[in-house]
């Protein structure tokens, strides 16, 4: 799922260099994250489990059940990544009905990698 067109003038970004932290496991989540440019590695108890490529989220699920990461973000290149907090996020669902089923689908997808199928 490419998310690229909901992200394309963010209101907040962070700029990360390579082997930089974005978050670890267990932090507390207030945002979620789009990636503008770059690449990341997911890792979950110090093993790199995934990829988190350009147009991609992350982060979403501390926005919807207000928990603590599941994994920890380290930048596997120069990345941009837009940061979106739960009032924007409850903007682009209304304003965009789209974006809440595309969230839905890239969760989907990342249940379905996880089980092997």
């Amino acid at each position: 799922m490419d998310f690229s067109r909901y992200f394309r003038n963010p209101k907040e970004s962070v700029s990360l260099q390579p082997g930089e932290v974005l978050f670890r496991q267990g932090d507390p989540g207030d945002s979620m994250f789009a990636v503008i440019e770059g690449e990341l590695d997911v890792l979950v108890d110090d093993v790199v489990v995934d990829h988190i490529a350009a147009g991609r989220i992350f982060g979403e699920v501390a926005l919807v059940e207000h928990s603590p990461r599941t994994a920890t973000m380290v930048a596997s290149s120069p990345c941009v990544i837009a940061k979106v907090d739960q009032r924007q996020f409850m903007f682009m669902v209304h304003e965009t009905p789209t974006f809440a089923l595309d969230v839905m689908k890239e969760l989907i997808e990342r249940l379905r990698h996880s089980r092997g199928g």
